[in-house]
């Protein structure tokens, strides 16, 4: 059986520091979920978040912040 889906109505959300400054391209996160890391458009905070394990997540932003220190072609 699927583990349940947590209750994000009061959860905080944060804006990512790679986020756009002028409030365009803007992902949240919810942070203090055992395991899991929800992330929502900003742009549209009433709409689906999707969930993430925390190991994955970690993955991810470890592969970004990698990209982003490679020089360009």
């Amino acid at each position: 059986m699927p583990a349940a889906r947590p209750d994000l109505t009061n959860a905080v959300w944060r804006k990512s520091s790679r986020s756009n400054p002028s409030g365009g391209d803007c992902v949240e996160v919810v942070d203090g979920i055992p395991g899991l890391v929800p992330v929502r458009d900003s742009k549209n905070p009433t709409g689906p978040a999707l969930l993430f394990p925390a190991t994955a997540w970690a993955a991810f932003v470890d592969d970004v912040k990698t990209a982003a220190d490679r020089p360009r072609a």
